[in-house]
């Protein structure tokens, strides 16, 4: 074999696992987002139209944001979600995509998202939430921030060890010491 011959089967095997290993690092990127959906802030005069209970998970691989999840109790029928941004956690923005909704009081939602750069840094940042509307809360039944996949407790139940602060866990607000 000559060198030319030589030089490009290197090249070429090179080239394979180098393709190889930027898969299958892009995969084991992969990361997972979860919150729970609670109602939206309200006042004496709304309180009755914005209950329920609900759960989001998320996985972002590269710049695919994959949404679902579940949510009951709701005191009217969902209409629309929508994936928001917010200037931080629990500060209402406005929305960046339609999220398919299906059920009434209690149902399933479900989309994917080719996210911007702007927009991955808002979710990598937990400026990102999911909102629920419903027919007697039109401006938002149930919401809740996309944060890094993390351990949860029940109700009043202590957890040991390292606890999750949303406004401290989220990547950007890491220290290293």
């Amino acid at each position: 074999m000559t060198q030319v011959g030589k030089f490009c089967l290197h090249s070429a095997a090179a080239f394979i696992l180098t393709n190889v290993f930027l898969f299958s690092a892009a995969s084991a990127a992969d990361q997972k987002f979860d919150t729970r959906l609670t109602a939206v802030a309200f006042d004496g005069a709304t309180r009755a139209n914005v209950q329920g209970d609900g759960h989001v998970e998320a996985v972002l691989s590269n710049e695919k944001l994959s949404v679902s999840g579940a949510f009951a109790d709701l005191p009217s029928t969902a209409t629309v979600a929508h994936l928001c941004l917010g200037d931080g956690i629990g500060v209402p923005g406005n929305p960046i995509f339609d999220v398919t909704v299906s059920g009434t009081t209690e149902g399933t939602f479900s989309g994917t998202f080719t996210l911007n750069r702007k927009q991955l840094l808002a979710l990598k940042s937990g400026h990102v939430y999911l909102q629920i509307d419903s027919q007697k809360a039109p401006d938002g039944n149930l919401w809740g921030w996309l944060m890094p996949d993390h351990a949860a407790s029940d109700a009043d139940v202590p957890q040991s060890g390292h606890g999750f602060l949303p406004e401290l866990d989220v990547p950007g607000n890491w220290t290293q010491k």
